[in-house]
């Protein structure tokens, strides 16, 4: 039985084992946290957005950034300091803008195909995660916002994604507790929401079952390969551990980047800051005053989820500051204020923030597929959409690794048939 190591813990990583031990497999999983999905895949938005797929490279997102580069509130903020990574990043966006179209619509594609496997995978393990498929509603506030929707709309359709133009009657019977003035909307009734850190638990708990081995709670220092065998290195000094493997997955978010380096392998992700607030819902008033339907308001760049009955999560801005975690009470702010001003019945007396670090790629798509070395794999650089993405592209690069290593001794549902950077 061929041996893998997959390096990070987080949802791609536990979807990837999952998708690898399945296929027969002996695995190993390594995070440095004491559990999973202790980091990106903590408190994320919630999304399971197909409708959210349009990717960032687009005119627009370069002149809303270099408009709020000094305005700390703002939706998309750009730390004015230079510094190579963060250059060479933007210059490969910046090159990127041609394939805004296509990477989008095989965006789409793979939001939808994702969608069978999470909810397949989930049924089949029992993972309860707060699932609601009641669709997601996109607010404009103007006509300018409304209309650029409709042209992504049509984006979405040509990945096979239904999105429907509604008007603001038709939003507040969508969803009655949302307060304010609306120009219109788009819904998507086929997208949901979950709980990502319940999933991604969950799923390690049934990763173990199936075999499994998952060391915790140790750094990996070093990842090396000579094509044949693949070494992971933990710990330093007299503590130092070196495991032996015929392969390995990076999987590791926006740790993957020196990890590739050390394998011989550029992969430019940069960590992209996101911000979340989980309001707790202490009282029916509350409870009743909070949406049901899940939101993405693409003024403020800010998408909501309901997550059981007492809480109501929401999340999103894009901070570029390097690898810097800080919870800014400046950026969470906003948060607190969009929910008083929308869902003015809410209390938010008891709200948890959250800061994580989106590993993302230059043109918005995942590294998925084969590095330099023949035993070396990549599933990382999800960005804004690894929630949504991780099962399918965890199949996807379990495909590929049992191509090239050789025939499985089960396996799960048949690979996606899209080419990703890497694939």
């Amino acid at each position: 039985m061929k041996s893998i190591a997959v390096v990070g813990g987080g949802i791609t990583g536990v979807t990837t084992a999952y998708a690898l031990a399945k296929r027969g497999f002996a695995v190993t999983l390594f995070e440095k946290h004491r559990y999973a999905a202790m980091e990106t895949s903590f408190a994320n938005g919630g999304q399971l957005s197909a409708s959210n797929a349009e990717v960032w490279n687009h005119w627009s997102t370069l002149l809303k950034g270099l408009k709020w580069m000094l305005k700390s509130d703002a939706p998309l903020l750009v730390n004015p300091k230079p510094s190579w990574h963060k250059l060479s990043w933007f210059a490969e966006f910046i090159g990127n803008l041609p394939n805004y179209r296509q990477n989008t619509i095989d965006t789409t594609r793979l939001a939808i195909a994702a969608r069978e496997h999470l909810f397949a995978w989930a049924d089949a393990e029992g993972v309860d995660f707060d699932l609601k498929q009641q669709g997601i509603l996109h607010i404009y506030r103007d006509k300018k916002g409304f209309e650029h929707a409709g042209k992504v709309s049509e984006l979405l359709a040509a990945g096979g994604l239904d999105r429907q133009a509604v008007t603001p009657a038709e939003m507040r019977a969508i969803e009655p507790t949302l307060a304010g003035t609306y120009y219109g909307g788009y819904y998507t009734p086929s997208d949901a929401t979950g709980d990502i850190h319940k999933f991604t638990v969950g799923m390690a708990q049934a990763i173990q079952t199936l075999g499994v081995r998952c060391i915790y709670g140790h750094d990996v220092t070093r990842l090396s390969s000579d094509d044949k065998q693949a070494s992971v290195i933990i710990g330093e000094g007299a503590q130092q551990q070196v495991h032996r493997f015929d392969a390995l997955v990076v999987c590791a978010g926006v740790g993957s980047r020196d990890f590739a380096a050390q394998l011989g392998d550029r992969v430019n992700i940069y960590p992209v800051k996101g911000y979340s607030i989980t309001v707790n819902l202490p009282d029916a008033a509350s409870q009743q005053a909070a949406p049901n339907v899940s939101l993405l308001d693409d003024e403020t760049k800010l998408v909501t989820s309901r997550l059981g009955l007492d809480r109501f999560r929401v999340a999103g801005t894009a901070e570029f500051n390097g690898y810097n975690r800080d919870i800014r009470a400046d950026r969470i702010k906003p948060l607190v204020d969009w929910v008083n001003k929308c869902f003015p019945g809410i209390n938010t007396r008891q709200v948890v923030p959250w800061a994580g670090l989106r590993p993302m790629m230059p043109n918005m798509l995942p590294r998925v597929g084969k590095g330099h070395r023949a035993n070396v794999f990549y599933n990382t650089g999800h960005g804004h959409l690894g929630w949504t993405l991780s099962a399918v592209t965890a199949d996807m690069v379990g495909a590929v690794i049992q191509e090239t290593l050789g025939k499985p001794e089960r396996s799960v549902a048949a690979p996606v048939a899209t080419k990703l950077q890497g694939a």
